[in-house]
């Protein structure tokens, strides 16, 4: 008994303090899950709190910007975006990086060599178009133009080149004319003068010769009505010594030599350097006139002629002129030794195109005279008056009184024919030692095919002289030439001289 009442006791106390631990121990939880359940009480309503706030903010702020609109972005902004991210690259670089290549390359070589040839090419075609942007449209044929003139003109030369399409680029080349003229340019000056005359040679180029030589007429024509207009003040005493209208103020100069030295290019030129200016450009312009109506689509000789002979006489009044009453003030150098031989080269071919040789070799020996000794151009003009010697006629006296009355008059008498076949041989034979003559930078084709034509000259000279077998050496020596280089012409002649040897034997 009293061990079991010991045990109901110790095991009564246990339970009681079995009990009582139970009972801390919940009163705890019930403590801690009173404070969390009260928290999340009041979690609730102070996220129902922050969130009514955000939305009452949120729309307070859409409805204080809902009639407020954001500018759109400017059409360049949105081009250089969308090329931006057309251009981006990052997508190819990725995936040729380290093992995404190799797989790559593992699971589809041929694909991914052809990938990175199309990739490098696309890549020199991005180059290629944004170097011919910067370097044409960009340059200063166009920048030194007002903007909307110098748009005109990029589209212009775009219809004329790039996309060719007759009916806009002429559209826009007339635009560009108008808009010089509304913008108040001289057009005498040599952006607006260039502007005709691109034209001009945009409508020969299409093959509209007639309107080409509209346009420079027209154009000429203007520069000819501008050098009288001065030339008459001038003799009226409206221009002064200064090449500016009598009673106009003379600029102030440079008060320091660093002053005159930033100014030398902004000095504006006077009236007798514009007139050397438009004189010039009037003879240019009159040459070229000469070619059309020369061309095979005009064939107007009598036109080219009068044209060309004006640009000579031209030349040849004003070289005369500044050695008699010296160059004025500001007037400037006149045309070069080598233009001025150009001029004198272009009446020479007329000449030769009708059988006028006598006319054309005096011109063609002045040219030579007027151009470069290291030039493959001097060689042609050599063989040009090789063959204009050559084809000269001869008029003897019919008895020899005649000739005793010849000898006797002051009046020099004409070359035999075997002195001019002579002197044709010397020029010719003079033209293939220039063109073998002439190395580096001056060499050209033109040196080629000046010894091909000179030998076939001397073989044209030597079947003149009766020397059959010196013409058939010298025509197969052209014909080796002509093919070697490829200058069609060359063989041609050459070809068609060995038949005529052949149809005379």
């Amino acid at each position: 008994m009293p061990t079991l009442r010991t045990t109901t006791m110790l095991s009564s106390g246990s339970s009681l303090l079995h009990a009582r631990y139970l009972h801390q121990s919940s009163v705890r939880q019930f403590t801690r899950l009173s404070s969390t359940q009260l928290g999340r009480a009041n979690a609730p309503r102070s996220e129902a709190h922050v969130l009514l706030v955000f939305q009452q903010r949120r729309h307070q702020s859409s409805s204080h910007n809902a009639n407020e609109q954001k500018p759109p972005l400017p059409p360049s902004r949105l081009l250089l975006r969308a090329l931006r991210q057309s251009l981006s690259l990052r997508p190819i670089f990725s995936a040729f990086r380290g093992q995404s290549l190799r797989s790559l390359f593992r699971q589809s070589p041929e694909e991914l060599v052809l990938a990175i040839i199309l990739l490098f090419v696309a890549a020199g075609i991005s180059v290629y178009v944004i170097y011919t942007y910067f370097n044409y449209f960009q340059s200063r044929q166009f920048t030194r133009f007002p903007p909307q003139i110098a748009k005109s003109l990029r589209r212009a030369l775009y219809y004329s080149n790039y996309s060719p399409d007759p009916k806009l680029a002429l559209k826009y080349y007339k635009l560009a004319l108008q808009q010089c003229s509304e913008a108040g340019l001289d057009p005498f000056s040599d952006e607006v003068m260039g502007v005709r005359i691109q034209l001009a040679a945009w409508f020969e180029k299409i093959g509209s010769h007639r309107n080409s030589i509209a346009a420079l007429e027209a154009l000429l024509q203007d520069c000819k009505k501008w050098v009288e207009l001065i030339e008459k003040s001038a003799q009226d005493g409206l221009v002064d010594a200064s090449g500016r209208m009598a009673g106009t103020p003379t600029p102030p100069g440079p008060v320091s030599e660093e002053d005159s030295e930033s100014e030398t290019d902004t000095i504006p030129e006077n009236l007798w350097a514009k007139r050397t200016r438009i004189l010039g450009k009037s003879v240019g312009i009159s040459v070229k006139l000469g070619e059309l109506y020369a061309d095979e689509h005009v064939l107007q000789g009598d036109s080219a002629g009068e044209h060309l002979v004006w640009a000579v006489e031209t030349v040849l009044k004003e070289l005369q002129r500044r050695q008699v009453e010296g160059v004025k003030e500001g007037e400037g150098d006149w045309m070069s030794p080598e233009q001025i031989g150009g001029a004198l080269e272009a009446l020479g071919h007329h000449y030769e195109s009708k059988s006028q040789f006598y006319l054309a070799a005096p011109l063609f020996l002045q040219a030579i005279t007027l151009s470069p000794p290291n030039s493959c151009h001097t060689a042609v003009i050599m063989n040009n008056l090789a063959i204009s010697l050559a084809q000269q006629p001869v008029n003897t006296p019919t008895n020899p009184s005649q000739a005793s009355k010849v000898g006797r008059s002051n009046v020099v008498a004409r070359p035999t024919r075997s002195t001019l076949l002579a002197s044709a041989r010397s020029w010719a034979l003079q033209a293939q030692e220039t063109a073998k003559k002439v190395q580096g930078e001056n060499r050209t084709n033109e040196c080629d095919e000046a010894c091909a034509v000179a030998l076939c000259n001397l073989g044209d000279i030597a079947a003149m002289a009766g020397d059959i077998e010196e013409a058939r050496r010298r025509f197969q020596e052209s014909l080796t030439l002509s093919k070697r280089i490829e200058f069609a012409p060359g063989a041609a002649q050459a070809q068609e001289g060995l038949g005529r040897l052949s149809k005379a034997q």
